[in-house]
């Protein structure tokens, strides 16, 4: 009788070890992307967040660039602790610009207003898309890296936003490849800052943003390929020269792109 109630127990500890065994890809550092994989149909909290999980257990969120403190993972009834890497992010000056390069004049806060919000808008989209889990690849063929994730920016010695993505030099022309599969939520050929711009839905609250091209290839609902040319590099909006600079976020949470790109 004892020998049976120990297997029963056995078994009931085994289930719900296989239940509760979530897996991650990727590294717990100040703005990374985070992949997870658990069992089908657990709920999953980040903090105190809901997030969605795929038919397959998938499920992505992402850190943000300055946080401290410990990422709590709730996976049904058991919560998980993740301790944060801090990051020491560069400093990139940048001299010799345009007045209106640096502090845009008051007639435009209301443009620029309201193109933040169309922004927000598409980063804002929550689809059952699965493409998040799959491998993102390099935008542009033969670019130089010239501006990375965090730095803070110092133009004409007046203290400015962190850079939140990851530039690449390039010759104006040269073409655009989709990140990843996805379907465009924002196609625009005039914003105020970031000129020729376009937002990608990967699922789940991930989405990828192009600026400053010269060219669009794409519209609004479109379905693209990983590595299909979506648009070609420019320097558009507040650019101070042909480059493609790129974005990665989780909702609002900007992310660095090289933790999907992995560039060395």
């Amino acid at each position: 009788m004892d020998c049976k109630i120990i297997k029963y127990t056995l078994l009931i500890f085994l289930i719900n070890f296989k239940v509760f065994s979530a897996e991650f890809q990727g590294q717990f550092i100040q703005g990374h992307y985070i992949i997870g994989k658990t069992s089908p149909g657990t709920k999953i909290l980040i903090d105190k967040r809901e997030v969605k999980v795929s038919k397959e257990g998938y499920f992505a969120f992402g850190i943000d660039k300055d946080r401290k403190f410990d990422v709590v993972i709730t996976e049904g009834s058991k919560k998980i602790i993740k301790k944060i890497q801090k990051r020491k992010y560069k400093i990139q000056r940048i001299d010799g610009l345009p007045e209106k390069k640096v502090t845009p004049p008051e007639e435009f806060y209301e443009r620029i207003k309201k193109e933040n919000k169309l922004i927000a808008k598409a980063r804002a989209v929550e689809s059952d898309l699965s493409f998040f889990k799959d491998k993102f690849i390099v935008p542009v063929d033969n670019a130089i890296i010239t501006g990375v994730y965090g730095s803070q920016r110092i133009l004409n010695g007046i203290p400015k936003w962190p850079h939140y993505g990851l530039d690449f030099a390039q010759k104006k022309g040269s073409p655009i490849k989709a990140m990843n599969n996805g379907i465009v939520t924002l196609a625009e050929q005039d914003l105020f800052y970031t000129g020729a711009t376009l937002i990608f839905d990967h699922g789940h609250g991930i989405s990828t943003l192009y600026m400053h091209l010269d060219k669009i290839f794409v519209n609004v609902g479109d379905h693209v390929k990983k590595g299909e040319v979506i648009g070609t590099v420019g320097s558009s909006g507040r650019a101070t020269g042909p480059h493609l600079d790129i974005r990665l976020n989780w909702y609002d949470t900007r992310l660095d792109p090289n933790s999907v790109l992995n560039i060395k």
